[in-house]
């Protein structure tokens, strides 16, 4: 049963990742395009300052559990993705330099330069994180000893970008509904316009990509998987009939889609982790690609005592930073 847990607890690291950190670059996206004057674009990036450091935990802990407990799968992961995940990365070191040095000088040339990395630090793994997922769904070419023989542009189809272009609009939307809830004024009044917009365009993506999921070939538990992507473009849906009036639940209901995709993302690919295109002998399963028993139940022990320790520290976070930023408060980004 432990690989099976693994599988699940990845899953559940992703589900907060992507929730945590899809208004980080969804914020980090729009900001210039919500505020009307530096102090304004201040506010957006103070919004999510306190916070983006700590959400970024949940990719080191998924990060750290997929080596740890399913090697081969990390191995062949990272070796077939490579020059993606080192643009994903690049763009990650910009955004959080870019967060920390932006307000250090005054020049108008110094913000515009950081507010160029910000914006592209946080647009690249937006759209990379929706290529990669759909491409471990389609299938990319594994041969009998587990290596990607494919290329960086193999990994670009049109099912592919299609998907990257889902996540890239799901966080853009998720970015301004956190806007909505964290500031006041007119940066509040544009982003709550610009989430509305955003979720139509949600909307629409969403369903031509779920229903070219259902479609796969590759697709396991076919019935689930249509099921969870059902309940989360209703979610959707809802989200953008009730924003207008109750930002928070606007905010939940968007987080819920996020959930409920991711969901149905691991379930349509279990009980494999990378599916091959050159041979269903050369898939790789929770089973032939986990580490040893012995490994996953010492790693067990360590998340069991671990992972609740990153919860409570998650909360008390958002605790100490849940009011909003005010045109009159002390902004330190």
């Amino acid at each position: 049963m432990l690989n099976e847990f693994w599988f699940i607890l990845i899953a559940v690291l992703f589900i907060g990742y992507f929730i945590l950190e899809g208004f980080d670059y969804g914020v980090g996206m729009l900001y210039p395009l919500v505020s009307h004057n530096d102090h304004e674009r201040r506010m957006a990036i103070n919004t999510i300052g306190p916070l983006w450091s700590g959400n970024e935990v949940w990719l080191i802990t998924a990060g750290g559990a997929l080596f740890a407990a399913f090697p081969f799968w990390y191995a062949t992961l990272f070796s077939g993705f490579y020059l993606a995940l080192v643009l994903m990365l690049v763009g990650l070191i910009f955004r959080g330099v870019a967060i920390e040095y932006r307000s250090k000088m005054a020049t108008e040339r110094w913000h515009r330069t950081w507010d160029i990395l910000l914006r592209t630090g946080s647009f690249l793994p937006a759209l990379l994180w929706g290529v990669a997922f759909a491409n471990l769904l389609q299938g990319v070419p594994i041969n009998a000893q587990m290596n990607d023989v494919g290329g960086f542009w193999s990994l670009l189809t049109p099912y592919t970008i299609l998907g990257g272009v889902l996540s890239l609009l799901l966080f853009l939307a998720q970015g301004a509904s956190f806007l909505t809830l964290k500031t006041t004024g007119t940066l509040r009044t544009a982003s709550l316009r610009l989430a509305k917009s955003l979720l139509t365009s949600v909307l629409i993506v969403a369903l031509a990509f779920g229903i070219w999921t259902a479609n796969l070939p590759t697709v396991d538990h076919r019935s689930i998987y249509l099921l969870l992507t059902g309940l989360g473009w209703i979610s959707l849906f809802a989200a953008r009939w009730i924003i207008a009036k109750r930002q928070q639940w606007g905010f939940l209901l968007q987080s819920l889609m996020i959930a409920l995709s991711t969901a149905g993302f691991f379930i349509a690919l279990f009980p494999h982790v990378m599916i091959s295109s050159v041979s269903p002998r050369d898939d790789l399963t929770i089973y032939n690609a986990a580490a040893n028993p012995y490994t996953l139940h010492v790693m067990t022990i360590v998340a069991l005592t671990m992972v609740p320790i990153v919860l409570a520290y998650q909360v008390w976070t958002y605790w100490v930073f849940r009011k909003r930023i005010t045109p009159q408060e002390h902004l330190e980004y």
